[in-house]
């Protein structure tokens, strides 16, 4: 049965594994999913945005919309799209992540600004960043096999980028 339709606003996250977690069930789909207005702060929060699956697993996520988000610290990345939790490449399905949209999110510490790690053959799409402020990464983006990341008016450590 898919998740669809969902609307997270105004909320306060802490510590765990991701602030706004997408799978890693996700055989159902994941879509149409609205996060706006919220604050993100512990340096006992992995990720700010995290979204799981694998070829066990497969399944679509998509058309998932982050506005107006005010990310203080987090442990690892602002955004992680990881096809290889867990079971990794030992399954089936080819997963499918497509048209992710982020604006106006602004972070003061990280150790990435995104991780981004597709399957060659299964590679995720359509992922834009627009007018997004990272300060204090520490370490360089890992991005693989993505097709369209786009970032509009994009700053990492007071460099624009793309």
């Amino acid at each position: 049965k898919p998740t669809e339709n969902v609307i997270i606003r105004n909320c306060d996250m802490k510590d765990g594994h991701g602030g706004v977690t997408l799978g890693s069930e996700v055989t159902g789909g994941i879509r149409n999913v609205f996060v706006e207005n919220c604050r993100l702060n512990s340096p006992n929060l992995n990720e700010a945005f995290r979204f799981k699956t694998n070829a066990m697993r497969g399944g679509i996520i998509e058309n998932v919309y982050f506005r107006d988000i005010t990310i203080g610290e987090v442990s690892d990345a602002i955004l992680q799209v990881d096809f290889y939790y867990q079971e990794g490449l030992k399954g089936p399905e080819h997963p499918v992540v497509r048209n992710i949209d982020i604006r106006d999110v602004t972070s003061k510490k990280s150790k990435y600004a995104l991780q981004l790690r597709g399957f060659p053959d299964a590679p995720m799409n359509n992922i834009h960043f627009e007018r997004c402020t990272f300060d204090n990464v520490g370490n360089p983006d890992i991005v693989e096999n993505v097709k369209g990341l786009t970032q509009t008016d994009v700053k990492v450590n007071g460099m624009t980028a793309g």
